[in-house]
């Protein structure tokens, strides 16, 4: 895709640290001068009946949303429900900067209304409103806007700053020229990743039934059977006991972040949210850090042979989990991410993760999850009720030793087809910045690829983002304000 780019010919001194070099006939000037900022919001008058389509930002990823617009009466739309948003305009995130929330509206013709924890950038008279987006979707941009927030907790950045940020701005059929290749080359990369997730879905539907098999019938197929009296379950092997979780596991349910400790000795933690607990593994690419007193971290102290268990998050993925292997030493979780610490003279951990991730776990989880229009949640209690299959010890672990045997290539597929798709990101991510900060110049390639539009058939973005949604899940109960500026 890039092969035969080269950089522009004559380069200058930008100026400004986070662009550097830029092309020569390229312009620098603040954003606030190039685009408008926060122009239109709906006043507190408007009639309680008044319906909108609103995005929060846990919608929203980084070029694409992750859920539609909400359909609310006025009345009933969060305090933070305000800012108007029209086609043309790219939505920023200001809080929880790191989310990298950033978004184009393009082909709504509909009005829409975003949180006040967004930016709407409104382009000026001789821009390409699909430039604007790209700029900020870099992450060269994305980078320093995360450098200037303040907070630990909730990281944010202030209107005044956003829009000091300096921006090289090319002529417009050079603008145009940017879109188009870029454009080309985000289809294609979703198309390779759109094609990786349902890999992706199918082994671990495969993998789901090897576990499934295996934890709830066992491995002797001749074995006697009872009633299992969980009404989705069937029989199970007679010498086993069914149990609620209660009775063989404690939960520990973690920090809740955004605390203040005025006075207190505080340390630093790295602690797990959602997005670091996927489905039979952890993602330790994106470890934050958290200061807080050493009592407070106790009661989220993670142990080796923890049970990680998310809280909420996409139906299909509510209860995704894993056993903590202390891949790092000293590490705490937050509350919505619970630490499930089992009796191990009863339920061995991986067999509790094997039980999680079968279709009863995933049935159990479906049956009894409060669901909102976007989203699913359970809470410490009813987890504490999940129907618990107890065989002896000893047949837990020849279980849990032939679900890896049997699972084995399934689970390297798949981390080999994760790992693709992380690569494809970043892989987009660089080639943004790249071309929009004119390290690349892509006019004659832009041109070339005229003839080539045709290829790709749009895609529906609500059926390849399924690896965006992580982080946004991640703070489910925060709240999205931008900061206010301070006093002149």
């Amino acid at each position: 895709m890039i092969d035969g780019l080269k950089p522009y010919p004559a380069m200058r001194d930008s100026n400004v640290p986070w662009l550097g070099a830029v092309p020569e006939h390229w312009a620098t000037l603040p954003l606030k001068r190039w685009v408008k900022m926060n122009r239109a919001v709906l006043p507190e008058s408007t009639p309680p009946s008044y319906e909108i389509r609103y995005l929060d930002i846990g919608s929203v990823g980084t070029g694409i949303l992750t859920a539609r617009p909400k359909h609310l009466r006025f009345a009933a739309a969060p305090s933070r429900a305000r800012r108007v948003v029209r086609d043309g305009d790219t939505i920023v995130s200001t809080v929880r900067t790191y989310l990298k929330a950033i978004y184009f509206i393009e082909r709504d013709s509909n009005e829409l209304v975003c949180s006040t924890g967004f930016a709407v950038l409104t382009p000026s008279t001789g821009t390409l409103p699909k430039f604007v987006s790209y700029l900020c979707q870099s992450s060269a941009f994305t980078d320093r806007v995360t450098a200037d927030s303040v907070g630990i907790a909730y990281p944010a950045i202030a209107e005044t700053s956003l829009g000091a940020f300096h921006v090289a701005v090319p002529p417009l059929p050079e603008q145009a020229a940017i879109v188009s290749f870029l454009d080309h080359a985000d289809r294609k990369i979703r198309h390779y990743i759109r094609a990786k997730q349902k890999l992706i879905k199918l082994l671990e539907e495969q993998k789901q039934a090897i576990i499934h098999r295996a934890v709830t019938r066992g491995l002797d197929p001749s074995v006697r059977l009872k009633p299992s009296g969980v009404e989705w379950l069937g029989d199970v092997p007679e010498h086993w006991d069914v149990r609620k979780l209660k009775d063989v596991a404690g939960v520990q349910t973690g920090l809740t972040l955004g605390k203040e400790y005025l006075g207190l000795s505080t340390n630093s933690y790295p602690y797990l949210r959602v997005a670091n607990v996927q489905s039979g593994r952890i993602d330790l690419r994106h470890v934050k850090h958290i200061d807080v007193p050493e009592r407070e971290a106790a009661g989220a102290m993670l142990r080796p042979g923890d049970v990680l268990m998310t809280e909420g998050g996409d139906i299909d993925k509510l209860g995704r989990g894993c056993v903590w292997h202390a891949e790092i030493p000293v590490c705490l979780h937050q509350n919505h991410v619970f630490a499930v610490r089992c009796n191990r003279s009863l339920l061995l951990p991986e067999f509790l993760e094997g039980l999680m991730a079968s279709e009863h776990g995933r049935t159990f989880f479906q049956l009894t999850a409060k669901q909102t229009t976007n989203l699913a949640a359970t809470n410490s209690t009813t987890l504490r009720t999940f129907p618990i299959l107890l065989p002896p010890l000893n047949e837990q672990q020849a279980i849990i030793d032939a679900i890896a045997r049997q699972t084995n290539a399934v689970s390297m597929s798949l981390e080999v087809t994760h790992r693709e798709i992380v690569l494809l990101g970043e892989y987009r991510t660089r080639l943004i910045a790249d071309v929009v900060t004119g390290k690349l110049d892509v006019r004659e390639a832009a041109t070339a690829l005229a003839s080539e539009e045709q290829e790709l058939q749009p895609l529906d973005e609500f059926d390849d983002n399924s690896e965006s949604k992580d982080d946004s899940v991640d703070d489910l109960n925060d709240l999205d304000e931008a900061p206010e500026d301070p006093e002149p």
